[in-house]
């Protein structure tokens, strides 16, 4: 399996499993998370498929590195789980600090 998809799906569950055994915060029983990740998500389509689409990339990727799946405008799988990750644990720190 490619570098980038092994790497994205190991940071999914890792947040995951932080959040459910580290940080404890309740985040992904909120409805303002899931209403924010919505919007952060409509965003990401917009901006990553501006930058990744085939016809003229910004961003290119190594063949070798990811799936090879993409949807929509030619958005790499991966680029979806890296951003989970990646907004997920910001969040949790954030609340985390907030908390303390």
């Amino acid at each position: 399996m490619p570098e980038f998809t092994v790497l994205s799906i190991l940071s999914v569950i890792a947040v995951v499993l932080a959040e459910l055994f580290y940080f404890k915060t309740g985040l992904f029983r909120k409805i303002e998370w899931w209403v924010a990740y919505a919007i952060i998500l409509f965003f990401e389509v917009l901006v990553d498929g501006w930058l990744t689409k085939l016809s003229a990339p910004i961003v290119v990727y190594n063949e070798d590195q990811f799936s090879g799946i993409r949807f929509p405008f030619d958005i790499p799988v991966e680029d979806y789980l890296f951003g989970f990750s990646m907004i997920v644990l910001t969040l949790l720190l954030w609340e985390r600090r907030r908390t303390a």
